[in-house]
């Protein structure tokens, strides 16, 4: 029987077209339902296969705690993954149904294939097909799959203090919500850029007025919005705030190596943005800005009349939504002070400013094994996992993973390293094609077989050094 093959085993392919039915959607009551179901469906397949199931209520969603204990000397890892999925709008753009699973040239679509269900399938599959294959296995699992990880993980920092006795003695987590540049080069993720959102709102009159009578005499909070968003860029796109860079880490040799080995042109990335060019600072490539650096962007701007035709009006007030990404060594709690101590201080006389903070998440980082810059005190089981990853990865995929920085935030990475001290490995499962939190969803089922290979093989590795 070949690597990764389970006479008695499920169809993953099949399994995942039933849990996509399940319309999961976090973000909105009305899917109550669908998240009861889905929860239900994956606590079904772990229980199939021989893990004892719990959940673990929270404030809004429950956490799915799923175990296999045995020996304490046994390495322990933690599985994660989530079952909410983001909504299927807007609906008329979906060429198939979003929670009707649709096979066709080797790919499968729906809402959830690629974000998160289909890598959480690949991780079930790989744990049933390896204890079919090994029953006594030296590796003791715990499975944490939460249902709010598209609104922001809200209530898992709670549920990690709260109930981290559920999860003590753990070595590393192990994960696959990040991507991968193509089918045949695997990467695992060893930064994430954290995140400050918030939203700052400008007013002047109590109420909007009349543009021809009182315009040219009063600051309209559209144009003092605009100044202040237009002083927060140096037009080079560097970040002008003081001291925003000052601690951002430095990047090390052979992380710029590794990125180099990406097989992408910066025409090849624009031509498939949709895009003529970049805009980064100088010294940077596109693909290091996106990696190696701290952002301010506009995520949305109103105020006034925005319906057909015109409405002559100095409006009483003008918002933009705001957020930051953060890089190793930033935190939400030194940036935030200096960006709105900035923006206070620009707003132009006359207007009232008000800032509304939003979600946060602290920017990680993890050294692999063998690096110039590796921890000495890194923990033996955390780097023998790294080594098994790297070996299974060369030999399955055929050459070597890359180990990156990615520009997105999984805020839930570093609560787990704040509330646990664990580091993660996250093994990149999904494309650029994949539409992630966009229409037409997908994920390519042979990815999803090669990564369910792998995912057994570094398990079998971890367990026996």
């Amino acid at each position: 029987m070949a690597l990764g093959q389970g006479a008695g085993m499920f169809d993953p392919v099949e399994k995942l077209k039933e849990y996509i039915s399940y319309p999961s959607v976090s973000a909105d009551p009305a899917f109550a339902e669908g998240m009861k179901g889905a929860r239900e469906f994956i606590g079904g397949l772990l229980t199939e296969i021989g893990f004892a199931v719990e959940y673990v209520p929270t404030e809004l969603h429950p956490v799915l705690v799923a175990k296999r204990k045995g020996n304490p000397d046994w390495p322990h890892v933690i599985i994660y993954g989530h079952y909410d999925v983001q909504p299927p709008d807007p609906l008329d753009l979906w060429e198939t149904p979003p929670f009707e699973a649709t096979e066709k040239d080797g790919r499968l679509y729906g809402r959830g294939t690629a974000d998160n269900k289909g890598p959480l399938m690949a991780h079930v599959t790989a744990v049933g097909r390896l204890l079919e294959a090994e029953p006594d296995l030296p590796l003791n699992i715990t499975f944490v799959i939460e249902g709010e990880e598209e609104i922001g993980s809200h209530n898992f920092k709670s549920f990690l203090r709260r109930h981290s006795d559920k999860l003590a003695g753990a070595d590393f987590v192990f994960l696959s919500d990040t991507g991968i540049p193509s089918a045949e080069q695997m990467v695992v993720t060893v930064g994430l850029r954290g995140v400050v959102c918030f939203e700052v709102e400008l007013t002047n009159a109590k109420v909007d007025l009349h543009s021809g009578m009182y315009g040219g005499v009063l600051m309209n909070p559209i144009q003092g919005l605009a100044e202040v968003c237009a002083s927060l860029h140096t037009p080079d796109g560097r970040v002008n705030i003081p001291g925003f860079y000052d601690e951002v880490c430095d990047v090390e040799p052979w992380e710029r190596e590794q990125l180099k080995q990406l097989d992408q042109s910066e025409a090849q990335f624009a031509e498939f943005l949709g895009v003529k060019g970049f805009h980064v600072p100088p010294g940077y490539t596109p693909f290091e800005a996106i990696r190696f650096l701290p952002t301010l962007e506009f995520n949305g701007f109103g105020g006034g009349y925005q319906g057909e035709g015109s409405k002559t009006v100095i409006p009483s007030k003008a918002r933009v939504k705001i957020s930051c990404r953060l890089v190793a060594n930033q935190t939400p709690e030194s940036i935030k002070p200096l960006v709105f101590d900035a923006i206070r201080s620009r707003v132009p006389a006359g207007l009232k400013v008000k800032i509304t903070e939003q979600h946060e998440s602290t920017p990680y980082l993890v050294v692999p094994p063998d690096r110039s810059n590796t921890p000495k005190d890194q923990p033996a089981v955390l780097a023998r996992a790294f080594r098994a990853t790297h070996d299974a990865v060369s030999e399955i995929w055929g050459r070597a993973p890359l180990y990156l920085r990615e520009g997105g935030s999984v805020g839930l990475i570093a609560d787990l390293k704040k509330e646990l001290n664990l580091d993660a490995i996250l093994l990149g499962l999904f494309l650029p094609e994949d539409n992630l939190h966009a229409p037409n969803e997908g994920f390519n089922l042979a990815v999803m077989e090669k990564g369910i290979v792998t995912i057994q093989e570094i398990l079998r590795r971890t367990a026996h050094p």
